[in-house]
């Protein structure tokens, strides 16, 4: 069991490398310059989450209603991502970084994106250069049970088609809740 201190580390060792593979989900957290600005914090899974390196770590971005993350990505860079045991000895650990968004149809997005399942409405990837590691103990997090991945977004994905995809970014994902630039004109 861990410690009920919070412990940092100087990079993602395999070990933990391994435990983060195992998560079935994390959450993003992120943030405008403002001080006015909403501060933005997400739920991912459908295993879009990687590790690259002992300070890098991916995801694969999927269509959303917004686009928080990479408008606060682009103005300032700040990220963490959380991951939280459900199941098994409690632990939190946080990823805090600055991120880098890679769009479709970039070559850096295409050197990824081959690194999660295909996803018809994945926007992105975001990139993290992790600058600090951290866990605590997650005491009061509760016990959950895995019963499966959720098919709402691919099936509303593939209900729409590639070319309403897009229609839905210029419409939905050009700016955030607080006007900050999201997506260019991106195709599928």
């Amino acid at each position: 069991m861990l410690d009920a201190m919070a412990n940092t580390y100087d990079h993602i060792d395999d070990r933990l490398a391994g435990w983060i593979a195992r998560q079935r989900m994390f959450f993003v957290a992120t943030a405008p310059l403002a001080a006015e600005g909403h501060v933005n914090l997400s739920p991912k899974g459908l295993d879009t989450f990687s590790v690259l390196g002992a300070h890098e770590v991916c995801y694969l971005d999927l269509t959303g209603s917004g686009v928080e993350t990479i408008a606060h990505l682009r103005e300032n860079g700040r990220i963490t991502i959380m991951f939280c045991a459900f199941e098994g000895p409690p632990r939190i650990v946080r990823l805090q970084g600055r991120g880098r968004v890679d769009v479709r149809g970039t070559r850096r997005y295409d050197e990824l994106a081959v690194r999660f399942p295909a996803h018809l409405g994945s926007r992105s990837v975001i990139s993290v250069d992790v600058e600090r590691v951290a866990d605590s103990c997650g005491f009061g997090v509760p016990r959950l049970r895995y019963e499966g991945e959720r098919d709402a977004l691919d099936a509303w994905a593939e209900r729409k088609g590639a070319d309403a995809i897009v229609d839905y970014w210029g419409e939905k994902n050009l700016t955030s809740i607080d006007g900050l630039p999201g997506l260019p004109g991106l195709s599928v």
